[in-house]
């Protein structure tokens, strides 16, 4: 398998699409990747998201984030809902994706179903990891950046943009522990889960994100392509 898989995860308000759009286009500048482009090792960059990432999930993503008042949504069918989306995203999308060179940038992946479904909603963490096995088919991405900031925090930048969704409306306790469960993860996957600090500018947050790129485009592809 050729491609990358690239997540940005954290609790709501971090700037997680903010800062994938903006990867992207840093990416589609930076010289290592045009060449990469220019010899047809990497055919193409795709921006997708969970839930969302298909026409399936697109229905999914509407019964799990937009409110509505006849629909109680227990928290193990959300857990599940959540699955069905991941495994129709892996095998429509980000599989095929990979098996051909291309970099997945995703919003949202496997740990944000520990730190919501798990931590959040304190459904049982063997039963979550299995779920994300089968959904994934082993696939966990090669880096994802973890914006770290403050439950509360993040929560007053989604109410300054407007109407909170399903999720977002939820009580400051789970939020803390969504918080919690992304701390957790961090702490026992260092190599996989970077930790970059939301707090502070949209720009700042950038350059830290680009920094570890960078490092990485070193690792992933520096000797073979001499560039640098």
């Amino acid at each position: 398998m050729q491609g990358k898989l690239i997540v940005f995860e954290g609790v709501e308000g971090s700037g997680k699409s903010t800062q994938l759009l903006r990867l992207e286009r840093w990416l589609t500048q930076h010289p290592t990747f045009q060449t990469l482009q220019s010899c047809g090792a990497v055919p193409e960059i795709i921006v997708t998201r969970e839930p969302g990432g298909t026409e399936l999930g697109k229905s999914l993503r509407n019964l799990l984030l937009n409110h509505q008042d006849n629909l109680a949504l227990g928290a193990r069918a959300e857990l599940m809902l959540y699955a069905a989306d991941r495994s129709q995203h892996i095998e429509e999308l980000i599989l095929p994706a990979l098996k051909a060179g291309s970099w997945v940038l995703c919003d949202r992946f496997i740990d944000s179903t520990v730190a919501y479904q798990g931590f959040g909603r304190g459904l049982s963490l063997s039963l979550i990891e299995n779920l994300n096995h089968i959904a994934t088919q082993g696939i966990t991405g090669n880096l994802t950046f973890w914006l770290q900031l403050d439950a509360a925090q993040g929560l007053a930048r989604s109410r300054s943009r407007g109407q909170l969704d399903r999720m977002e409306q939820a009580s400051m306790d789970f939020h803390r522990q969504v918080q919690q469960g992304f701390e957790t993860l961090a702490e026992q996957y260092p190599g996989r889960i970077i930790s970059i600090d939301a707090a502070q500018s949209e720009e700042g947050v950038a350059l830290q994100v680009q920094t570890v790129m960078e490092q990485h485009l070193k690792i992933w592809y520096g000797k073979h392509f001499q560039i640098y």
